[in-house]
Parts: structure tokens; sequence; C-alpha cells
């Protein structure tokens, strides 16, 4: 499955919602949450000798449901916020990571009517 298909299959076990504002409250929420799980997992795990290796991955996964939901949302393509994403970290670690290239990044990969545009007077912190 490509994610162009898994955006679609995720549209499908949705729940459709009354307004615009709880839809994307509820993808927002939602990411947040799964995220905590992961977290939560990963504590148990390593502080508490208790074995939640399945668990994160499992909302792992739920993670990425909720990003493709919000990107379905906007209607972004999840490949080309993927791309961005690939694009906006070469450019900030062109030699892998590195101390000093985080400290110093003044790279900001920007959308412009839905291409990437490189703006290096950017600084992000």
């Amino acid at each position: 499955m490509n994610l162009k298909e898994y955006q679609e299959l995720c549209k499908k076990t949705a729940k459709k919602f009354e307004t615009p504002e709880k839809e994307i409250l509820t993808w927002g929420l939602g990411i947040t949450g799964e995220a905590g799980d992961v977290a939560s997992c990963i504590k148990k795990t390593f502080a508490h000798d208790n074995d939640q290796r399945a668990g994160i991955k499992e909302n792992i996964g739920d993670v990425l449901w909720y990003a493709a939901m919000i990107c379905n949302f906007f209607g972004w393509d999840f490949q080309e916020v993927l791309n961005g994403n690939v694009k906006k970290l070469e450019a900030r670690y062109p030699k892998g990571f590195t101390i000093e290239d985080a400290k110093r990044n003044n790279t900001k990969i920007d959308w412009n009517e839905g291409k990437l545009i490189e703006n290096k007077e950017s600084k992000i912190k």
C-alpha cells in the first residue's frame, strides 16, 4: 500500500463530523493523545521494566493515522508532506546531524502554492 492509498483508507475509517472545526480539533487532539501513548509505553518499557514495544508500535500507527487525517483535512498529499520534511532536513544537515548545524540553523522550507521553496532567510529555533 502506498501513502495515497493509505490516506484514502484512513478517510473510510474516520468518523464524519458536523463541522470542520470539530473535525480538525479531533484530529489535532487525537495525534497528541496517541503521541502521549507512545511516550507512556516507552516509559513503561525502560523505567518500569514492563515491555510495551507492541504498544509503541501500535500507537505509532495511530499517530500516522491522525497525521494522514490532518493531511486529508487540509487537502495535502501525505507523500508531499514527507518529501518536504526530507528536503528541510537535508538542507539543515547536509552532512548529517551536527550540534554546530543545529545551533546555527537558518534553513526553512516554505510552502508556496503547493510547491516547496527553500527560504534561507528564515530562522527556526
